[in-house]
């Protein structure tokens, strides 16, 4: 069966790195994704099934993966080769169709007792992701034993699909899984029991946008103040979304100075938003959440943040937090599910590809907020393959 493949190769993923700087989603084209014939996964054992994808989607952990801007920090927790796609619905042999919970915890792993966050039902956080009968894989896509959406055919375990009503349609329901990390970090949020000031969210990429989403129409907490980039469709769908009020990045310090009365010194206020919810994680983006964050207030680190560096002297000058939020727990999804049909989210799946076409859908995707575009995925329903594995 057809399978976009990553493989080790270290020339190819320096290739993929350097071509990625200079045009991204580049590394597609140059680096150790290649589309492939190889044999169907296997099953690892009992509670497993087949799942063939209809689509699958292209997200920011892939782009960094294919154009080598990935931590080394994964590299113990992957496993070569795997094919990536876990943004995934896709049906299982009985006709069902389902969406992926692609987190590869101790149930998936076969491992008993489960770790403490297993138990507790923090599944992100299980300690066993390089151990039990799986190779290495903090998530399907990441996986050897696995495969991942992005092929004909893949295997999840049963404690990994979320079955899907025939009123959700296949739009909507891929936009279920990074809706479910919108939703965990609208939790992470709802916790912190903010005392007034502005929300605000920095980004406005498919996370952005559905955390806008999520805090507004699950939570119905405070409508969030939303730092988006210039390009006029990502800033159309904020609002749509959400957001109270949108402004481009270099109107966001003056914008939440305003909002909370602060004063300014240098490029810093005095005051600031008691939680910004970042939701891009470069250098810049932090730098821009570090400096309108308030004394004491935190900062929520949603986007895959990779390689950055950091003035981190007003993080301890003003005793600010910065937090990590990874993943989602099974509840998320639930939700995650009723709000992608309550808003139509499926409208944010602005193109879609054949694999045969990867090099121009990671383009595209790479591309996305300059296109006009948000998120990009492969339609594999059209695939002849899929029928012969019926």
């Amino acid at each position: 069966m057809k399978a976009l493949r990553f493989e080790r190769k270290v020339a190819k993923f320096a290739a993929a790195a350097v071509a990625g700087r200079i045009v991204p989603g580049r590394g597609a084209k140059h680096g150790p994704l290649t589309l492939k014939e190889v044999d169907p996964p296997e099953l690892p054992g009992p509670g497993w099934v087949r799942l063939r994808p209809r689509l699958a989607g292209i997200c920011g952990s892939d782009l960094a993966t294919i154009d080598g801007r990935s931590s080394r920090y994964f590299e113990p927790i992957v496993s070569f080769p795997f094919t990536l796609g876990h943004e995934v619905v896709g049906d299982l042999d009985d006709g069902t169709r389902a969406v992926l919970i692609p987190v590869l915890h101790c149930a998936t792993r076969g491992i008993d007792p489960p770790c403490d966050s297993c138990r507790a039902g923090r599944i992100n956080l299980c300690e066993r992701i390089a151990f039990g009968h799986l190779d290495p894989g903090l998530q399907s896509g990441f996986c050897a034993t696995t495969g991942g959406g992005w092929s004909i055919a893949m295997v999840a375990h049963e404690s990994q699909l979320l079955p899907i009503p025939d009123d959700v349609t296949d739009e909507q329901a891929v936009l279920v899984e990074p809706t479910a990390c919108a939703v965990h970090a609208a939790r992470v949020v709802e916790s912190s029991n903010l005392d007034g000031g502005p929300l605000v969210v920095v980004g406005s990429g498919a996370l952005g946008l559905l955390t806008i989403a999520a805090l507004r129409h699950t939570l119905r907490l405070t409508p969030p103040m939303n730092g988006t980039d210039t390009h006029p469709e990502q800033r159309r769908w904020a609002k749509e979304l959400g957001a109270d009020r949108v402004v481009e990045p270099h109107e966001l310090a003056r914008a939440v100075r305003s909002e909370t009365s602060s004063l300014m010194i240098g490029d810093h206020l005095t005051g600031g938003a008691p939680m910004v919810v970042d939701c891009v994680g470069t250098a810049t983006s932090l730098t821009d959440s570090l400096r309108v964050v308030a004394p004491g207030g935190t900062v929520l680190v949603v986007g895959m943040p990779g390689h950055t560096q950091l003035d981190l002297t007003p993080l301890w000058h003003r005793e600010s937090a910065l937090r990590g939020c990874y993943a989602y727990t099974r509840d998320d999804f639930d939700d995650a599910l009723a709000l992608a049909r309550l808003l139509d989210l499926g409208r944010l799946v602005s193109a879609t590809y054949p694999l045969h076409r990867y090099t121009e859908a990671v383009e595209h995707a790479a591309a996305a907020g300059a296109r006009g575009a948000v998120r990009v995925a492969f339609d594999l329903r059209s695939e002849k393959q899929r029928d012969d594995l019926r």
